[in-house]
């Protein structure tokens, strides 16, 4: 999980933690935990998080399934 690029993403869509945790019906606190890492994304939320900024394949792939650079 790539948070920054996430985060990234999440700006560029004027986006923030509650209504992005709205839209995927989960608690702030939910989404705050995907996003460091500490609780791993459901197929079902990247697919939502995919279709909601318009992301392209090789764009999930690089925030959710790569390392992030320290």
């Amino acid at each position: 999980m790539n948070s920054c690029e996430l985060k990234g993403e999440m700006a560029r869509n004027h986006d923030t933690q509650e209504k992005l945790a709205e839209a995927l019906d989960l608690s702030v606190s939910g989404v705050n935990q995907r996003i460091n890492g500490k609780v791993e994304w459901r197929r079902s939320e990247i697919n939502a998080i995919r279709r909601r900024y318009g992301l392209s394949p090789e764009d999930t792939i690089r925030i959710f399934f790569a390392e992030e650079v320290s």
